[in-house]
């Protein structure tokens, strides 16, 4: 988990890209920008809040031939071997920006680039790069006394509270190519800063393939189980894949089998389409791996454990106690109505 709370901004430069295919200019800062203290709350809460309020999807630098050909790995390799060199990287990073900007939706826009220190992920402590690009601009208005009246003046700028596009570029896993997060708001041209400006992959580390496995387990929950079963059965499947994650530290895929999958019938089945969809979520040759105790957190928030009947009634299975429904919910068919039924067993009912 990326703990930003003491990060610092160590040096700050900040550029001005226009559009290459309607040539517009591109502006290259002489010097580093000095921050005030008043300023840089304002510039860390822009900067960051994206990055505390969405998932870590981690990502790393690639390349189809390899990986010293990404220009954004070198240009970061180059600052973390020499920190004080950032600003002259800084305008390098900026060129290889304006040169991706050739789709006339892409906005001009100010690029920032930082060098921040004081950060940890999962407890260790590590420096990062800051790539920014602001780029929607707001009206607002500015007051100034002027004898006995306020006049209003009409000024442009940018939204403090909505950063455009981003990305860290964390000094760890250099061999894989780093570990990056990145965010874009304005996804006008999906590839334009994902694709042709970082050049990135997902990082493939314990976090990535937790979430993969566990989606995997909630398609063949929904594609397998419930057609097999019923919908009781599909969740407690992923009752049961869940909590089976969530209280071991390594994943091996044989146990797994054994503790989560009650009918032994199903146990081919989900290896058949592990073999036909394991390529979908980058599984398909993994069976052993450290789980990531964030992304099954993560994972359990978005699981379903509601059973809606079409007589407009909810039923809600507990995620944490599984054996309460094992034990006292069936299922059964009444001949006379002709209908499906569930009995719910219990002492007495609970307070809300």
């Amino acid at each position: 988990m990326i703990n930003l709370f003491n990060a610092h901004i160590e040096s700050l430069s900040i550029h001005r890209v226009g559009n290459k295919s309607r040539n517009e200019e591109l502006f290259l800062s002489e010097n580093t920008v000095s921050v005030t203290d008043e300023i840089t709350p304002l510039l860390k809460e822009f900067f960051f809040k994206p990055f505390r309020e969405k998932e870590e999807n981690y990502f790393q630098f690639a390349h189809e031939v390899d990986l010293e050909y990404n220009e954004m790995f070198n240009f970061a390799s180059e600052v973390f071997s020499n920190p004080t060199e950032i600003h002259e990287v800084s305008k390098k990073i900026t060129k290889h920006l304006y040169e991706q900007s050739n789709h006339p939706h892409i906005k001009s826009g100010e690029v920032y680039v930082c060098y921040l220190n004081h950060i940890s992920i999962n407890n260790e402590p590590v420096d990062a790069i800051g790539v920014f690009k602001s780029e929607i601009k707001t009206d607002f208005l500015q007051f100034e006394e002027k004898d006995t009246n306020l006049e209003m003046i009409l000024q442009h700028g940018i939204n403090l509270n909505k950063l455009d596009k981003g990305c860290l570029i964390f000094n760890t896993k250099k061999e894989e190519g780093y570990k990056i997060l990145t965010v874009d708001n304005n996804r006008y041209d999906a590839r334009y800063w994902l694709e042709h400006f970082l050049a990135v992959d997902a990082f493939q580390d314990e976090n990535f393939f937790t979430k993969k496995y566990l989606k995997f387990c909630q398609d063949f929950a929904k594609d397998v189980v419930l057609p097999a079963e019923d919908k009781k059965q599909e969740v407690l499947f992923m009752n049961r894949a869940v909590n089976h994650f969530a209280k071991n530290n390594e994943f091996e895929e044989t146990k797994f089998l054994n503790e989560v999958i009650d009918n032994p019938d199903l146990i081919p089945e989900f290896k058949n389409y592990k073999v036909d969809k394991g390529e979908k979520y980058s599984i398909e040759d993994i069976t052993t791996f450290p789980i990531a105790n964030s992304a099954v957190s993560d994972a359990r928030k978005k699981i379903k454990n509601v059973i809606n009947l079409d007589t407009n009634i909810q039923i809600k299975l507990d995620f944490i106690n599984p054996e309460s429904a094992e034990k006292f919910v069936e299922k059964g068919w009444d001949e006379e109505k002709q209908m499906y039924y569930y009995l719910v067993y219990f002492n007495k009912e609970q307070k809300s």
